[in-house]
């Protein structure tokens, strides 16, 4: 095994920790296969919450890193979003992309349908790129009581998809499920029915990553996902270094330098700990994932979410409740999005005390996430055996699901008028590479873009100040347009009574002071009023379903509605739901604005009672 895969990126590791270590990298881990630069969520949380430009990023690396192949991942119809786009959109993310310096697709869909990727596989084609094309790996070939996920059914899979025009078949094991053993008689067989190379993906999730790859070596995979041993391990990536180190001097030996990329992995053991807020609870390996089968990826950040709903005390139901819902769903593959519509399931399902037995009648007049009814109406695709039909009818209510592929219903974004209404809106121009992130993610990029207009562009601050701040009498570089400042922080004054604090500090040893608001004293103080709550048993009242932050709100007092009309949309850690009425009538009261933090059960919207 010659080649490596290295998952460079964390999902929240910021642009200038990457940069400094790029060019070792490309010196030192020269033997490296590719490096991923998109992958899973990267590109929507480099301008969600690191406020800084994915594009921007891999041409700062490029540089850097001339000679190793760039690789990213692609949900097909779904780019690097959560839900199907038109087909100019993939292709012209697909297009920049490949301009931009990436070489390898990884193409995937979330039901394994092959449908869903052909216009991704085409695009990449035609950009003269290597389409590297995913199988998504689920259930357990070993297990001979399960009869949907078998070893054929994988095989076949794999013939179509290089009937289909792929480079290199990927085997996608986002949720750590495939053992040791499974892996080494899948690519054995699989090498006796395909004549190109084969990519396996893993996470460490179970403890059994590194044994995976392993066996996978001995039965001639070409190329193996592995992270730097200090970056490695549970829901990330096999350790590379002790890969490399486990095939010394063996018919599979790499021939990558162990003492060379130990410096690397050093490198990314300093860094880490600034990251560790972001890390998730999981401290150990858990074979317990090989009973709930959650991505790696959502794993780490399904407690977050949960707590984020108050529920952090009925975690342990949720991830049970998750192994339902996939039951209740018919079984399917489970990877972005349809993972996500699988664990907003489940948490609704707690938070709103639902069970598989009474869902039919407790769950009959609610409002289900965003990511259920896109799954149920086919904007995911088409699932293997199709969509239990009673569950199906209980989510979609009167609205019929589409059999065909969405891109075929979706009308082409207009690009033109992306470009017209952020002119508009910004005074400013706008890079075709930004109007494709406007159309992939619309309000996390107008988002982006004032932040970058009020606070600048702070991509060259260090990560440790970004995250944490300055402490009286520390010091940190800050490089703007080239120069290096030094800035040192002298002193932070005493809160004001109208809650400003002044600020001292000195850049290249001259005095400055400012005065800034003092946001943590507002949250502080500010007083809570006392939140309403709809009364259940009132036609009349409608309340939020989830607790989060209204982003839309579309009725206004005195509008008259229709039952099942949108009335507003509730989103919490990526989890819209919207809240529809249940009546005809005319509105009295609205009690929120968007924006507002609402507690589950929050008053929203009043009637006028008949």
């Amino acid at each position: 095994m010659r080649d490596a895969h290295q998952s460079l990126m964390a999902t929240r590791v910021r642009t200038k920790d990457m940069v400094k270590i790029a060019e070792p990298t490309a010196h030192l881990a020269k033997d490296l296969f590719s490096m991923e630069m998109w992958g899973g969520a990267t590109f929507d949380v480099s301008l969600r919450f690191l406020k800084e430009c994915p594009w921007d990023r891999i041409k700062q690396l490029r540089e850097k890193v001339p000679n190793v192949l760039f690789q990213m991942l692609l949900r097909g119809s779904n780019g690097v979003g959560y839900k199907n786009y038109p087909d100019n959109v993939i292709s012209a993310l697909i297009k920049e992309g490949a301009e931009s310096g990436i070489d390898v697709f990884r193409i995937f869909d979330s039901l394994n349908w092959l449908d869903g990727m052909e216009v991704a596989i085409d695009e990449v084609r035609k950009q003269n790129k290597i389409a590297e094309v995913c199988m998504c790996y689920t259930g357990d070939i070993l297990d001979d009581s399960k009869t949907k996920y078998t070893l054929d059914y994988y095989l076949e899979l794999a013939k179509s998809i290089e009937a289909a025009g792929a480079h290199i078949l990927a085997i996608k094991d986002m949720s750590a499920l495939l053992k040791p053993y499974a892996a080494y008689h899948l690519i054995t067989e699989l090498k006796k029915v395909i004549s190109i190379p084969i990519h396996l993906h893993t996470h460490d999730t179970s403890g059994n990553g590194v044994a995976t790859l392993l066996l996978a070596a001995e039965a001639g995979v070409d190329i193996v996902d592995t992270a730097f041993n200090a970056m490695s391990g549970l829901t990330s990536q096999p350790a590379l270094n002790s890969v490399v180190a486990a095939l010394k001097h063996t018919n599979r030996d790499t021939l990558m330098n162990t003492k060379e990329i130990q410096k690397i992995s050093d490198y990314w053991g300093a860094v880490r700990p600034v990251y560790e807020q972001f890390e998730s609870d999981l401290k150990s390996t858990s074979a317990e994932i090989y009973e709930y089968e959650i991505p790696g990826g959502q794993y780490s950040n399904l407690k977050p979410q949960v707590e984020s709903f108050g529920l952090g005390y009925r975690f342990n139901e949720v991830k049970e409740m998750f192994r339902e819902v996939n039951i209740m769903f018919g079984d399917i593959i489970k990877v972005t999005p349809s993972s996500k519509a699988v664990g907003d399931m489940a948490i609704f399902m707690v938070q709103n005390d639902l069970t598989p037995e009474n869902i039919y009648t407790e769950g009959k007049s609610l409002s289900y996430p965003d990511t259920v009814v896109n799954y149920f109406k086919g904007m995911m695709g088409q699932p293997m055996g199709g969509f239990p039909e009673k569950l199906q009818t209980l989510v979609l209510k009167d609205e019929k699901p589409i059999t065909c592929r969405p891109g075929e219903l979706l009308a082409p974004e207009d690009f033109s008028q992306l470009r017209q209404n952020l002119v508009k809106e910004f005074n400013k121009e706008f890079t075709t590479k930004d109007l494709v992130s406007y159309a992939l993610y619309p309000k996390v990029f107008k988002e982006y873009v004032k932040y970058i207009e009020e606070h600048g562009d702070l991509s060259n601050l260090g990560s440790d100040v970004y995250f944490h701040g300055l402490r009286e009498g520390e010091t940190c570089e800050i490089s703007v347009e080239g120069h290096v400042m030094l800035v040192k922080l002298l002193e932070i004054g005493k809160l004001s009574t109208d809650g400003n604090r002044r600020i001292i500090f000195e850049v290249d040893g001259n005095r400055r002071e400012v005065t800034v608001h003092d946001q943590v004293s507002d949250h502080k103080y500010t007083h809570v009023e006392e939140v309403l709550k709809a009364d259940k048993n009132s036609p009349y009242e409608i309340g939020a379903s989830i607790p989060g932050k209204i982003i839309d709100l579309l009725v206004s007092v005195d509008e008259t509605v229709k039952e099942g009309q949108r009335l507003a949309v509730v989103e919490a850690m990526k989890m819209e739901t919207d809240i529809l009425s249940d009546r005809n009538g005319k509105i009295e009261s609205v009690f929120v604005k968007v924006n507002d933090q609402v507690e589950s059960n929050q008053l929203l919207i009043k009637f006028h009672e008949e």
